[in-house]
């Protein structure tokens, strides 16, 4: 799993002439780098596996503080002041750096005190200096690794304890002074160091380093070529791939960012290869990457937050993604065939794609890792341990292969590509801590879940509605972890006091925040991919949300219907899933103007089977039956024309 934000601070500059001394002073850094990420993933495999390294115990918020404190300052020293001028204002950096790991330590020091002694509410001078200081960096790691707008949101709600009583009606709450504030969010435990910090700390470190190592040993590859020798003949193959491809990668490295510059240049020209244009191409690759995230075992940061907040099992989220994540899958692999349908596009010569047995027996470290680690996620029901044994089993059997064993340029690149990774996550949650401590401490949250669901009438699909422009407002200037933090605790609760179904509730959510990927004006991953193609920013994005467009629909089935996150009987299951399948199928036809069998069919045909789809997927059999007359007397009209011209397609 990897982080959303690049290092650019390591990376080379390109063009730029370097500044005297610049190279050595990279090369330093470089090194400050591995040693303090290999030091925090000691730190985290010590605190996990309870190995006492060097007589080191961190207990509760000891380790939390020690944590942000490290990687925090890793940080400032991997992600610039100024990304349009990274060397820009470079000697500050070394000096947030130091405050960093001296206020984290100094806290780490005195965690117990912490607790003990209610420093929260009464601490000694020193120990409010180390928490003013510890804020001041929290903002401008967040103001690094989540941008302006995020910076505000924690600015706005972590301010919100210092004016909460001059606020109106339900938007009121308890005044704390600017002492009590900064006590409250760095010493207390609802903040800084609350429920995102903590799943960082506990579970998703390892699945950073899972994510890594898969790409150090050229995991990667495999799965693009395993995509390949499975769909790379077919009709319109290379798009495929492409979705198969990503689709596996994403959903075990978590990042959809990474992901597709990880398979983009790969997948869009292949794409551009056999017809596709540019703007389609590079719509599918950000499609199939952003779904990822949605897709199981690993999907992203934001499932394991979702996790703690609910109080279940990871793999119960694991269990409620299945269905809606293949679905999504299952509908761009239809748009993508019926695209290639229609314009006779065709796939890559046999003798140009590698064959299957083979692959097979050269990936066998990735697919036996990946075995482990569905096995120790789910069958042993250890989730926290499950991502460092299958990383151990991956860097072991690899290391057979002279291509894939890690070598001493590779493990740099890994404790590279990890310690910036986590140094992202943790600087962008703690900031998000911010937001959910304000809201916490002044019980707003609370009174605003009780006024929304009393202004609503009960009326569900109102708060949907407004939830669902909610959600993706939000995303477009947060990341989606921070988006999900800040509706789970507003929104969320209304919803299930509603009487929703909490998963269901919590992964509308998600799944709303995270279409800003893939929707103008932002579409993140669109503009990545198309700068991958070579094609227009603007024209990407609006092609990737029509292919993304079941992602619109699918959250407000399964919040009515949660046979689709598996809750229910198996007949019901059953019988959800095949008619969601089929309004998939109706509906991504419409959109394709294609259908299996008939071939093209007109606008008033698209019409009624997009209509016929739509009905079809109300959980009622009265509507569901209508749907399907529908189906049936468009497929039935269109047959007979194309019968009667002679023109009948597959």
């Amino acid at each position: 799993m990897q982080s959303e934000n690049t290092t650019e601070a390591l990376a080379p500059t390109g063009r730029t002439a370097p500044a005297p001394g610049a190279a050595p002073r990279r090369g330093i850094i470089r090194v400050i780098v591995m040693v303090m990420g290999a030091l925090g993933v000691m730190m985290a495999i010590n605190q996990q596996f309870l190995l006492n390294l060097f007589g080191f115990q961190p207990l509760g918020n000891a380790y939390l503080y020690y944590l942000i404190g490290l990687f925090l300052a890793l940080a400032f020293l991997t992600l610039p002041a100024n990304p349009l001028k990274p060397r820009q204002l470079w000697w500050l950096d070394p000096i947030l750096a130091l405050a960093a790991v001296v206020s984290g330590g100094w806290l780490g020091l005195h965690g117990l005190e912490i607790i003990q002694k209610g420093w929260e509410y009464d601490a000694p001078v020193t120990a409010d200096v180390m928490a003013f200081v510890l804020i001041v960096l929290v903002l401008e790691g967040v103001r690094r690794s989540g941008g302006p707008i995020l910076l505000v949101t924690a600015l706005l709600f972590g301010a919100y304890p210092l004016y909460a009583d001059l606020m109106p009606g339900f938007l009121w709450g308890t005044e704390y002074s600017l002492v009590g504030t900064v006590r409250a969010h760095v010493l207390g435990v609802e903040s800084i160091i609350g429920i995102p910090m903590q799943v960082v700390a506990e579970l998703v470190i390892g699945f950073v380093i899972f994510g890594s190592v898969l790409v150090a040993t050229k995991g990667s590859d495999f799965f693009m070529e395993l995509a390949s020798a499975l769909l790379g003949h077919s009709r319109g193959g290379p798009a495929k791939v492409a979705v198969l491809g990503s689709g596996i990668l994403g959903s075990l490295s978590g990042s959809v960012i990474s992901n597709i510059l990880t398979s983009g240049p790969f997948s869009i020209p292949t794409m551009r290869r056999v017809g596709y244009p540019a703007h389609y191409a590079a719509a599918v690759e950000a499609c199939a990457s952003t779904g990822a995230t949605l897709m199981p075992p690993v999907m992203g940061t934001v499932a394991f937050v979702m996790a703690s907040f609910l109080g279940v099992q990871y793999s119960a989220i694991v269990i409620a993604a299945v269905i809606p994540a293949l679905m999504f899958y299952v509908a761009l692999l239809l748009q993508v065939d019926m695209y290639a349908a229609r314009r006779g596009l065709m796939g890559l010569p046999r003798e140009e794609l590698p064959p299957l047995w083979p692959v097979l027996k050269s990936g066998w470290p990735y697919l036996l890792s990946l075995a482990v680690l569905i096995f120790v996620l789910m069958g042993m029901r250890l989730e926290a341990r499950s991502p460092y044994y299958a990383s151990v089993v991956m860097l072991v059997a690899t290391a057979f292969n002279r291509d894939t064993r890690l070598t001493w340029a590779r493990a740099k690149a890994l404790l590279l590509d990890t310690s910036s990774n986590i140094a992202s996550l943790v600087a962008v949650l703690a900031g998000i801590g911010l937001v959910v401590g304000g809201l916490s401490y002044t019980g707003v949250a609370g009174a605003f879940s009780r006024e929304l669901l009393l202004y609503a009438g009960g009326n569900t699909a109102l708060m949907l509605i407004a939830g669902a422009v909610t959600s993706f407002v939000l995303g477009m200037g947060m990341t989606v972890t921070a988006c999900y933090i800040f509706l789970s605790i507003l929104l969320a609760p209304a919803l299930v006091q509603a009487g929703l179904n909490p998963i269901a509730s919590h992964l509308f959510i998600l799944y709303w925040g995270m279409l800003s990927y893939i929707t103008p004006p932002v579409a993140l991953a669109a503009i990545t991919a198309a700068n991958v193609a070579g094609s227009k920013p603007m024209q990407t994005g609006i092609h990737a949300m029509r292919l993304g467009m079941p992602l619109f629909v699918l959250p407000f089935i399964f919040v009515y219907d949660p046979a689709l996150i598996m809750e229910g009987t198996w007949l019901q299951i059953i019988e959800r899933v095949a008619l969601t399948l089929v309004a998939i199928w109706a509906i991504t036809s419409a959109f394709e103007a294609w259908i299996y069998g008939i071939g093209r069919i007109g606008v008033p045909s698209r019409i009624a089977f997009a209509a016929g789809g739509v009905l079809i997927l109300f959980p009622e059999l009265t509507t569901s039956l209508i749907g399907a007359g529908v189906l049936a007397a468009v497929i039935a009209v269109n047959l007979g024309l194309k019968r009667r011209a002679g023109t009948v397609k597959v």
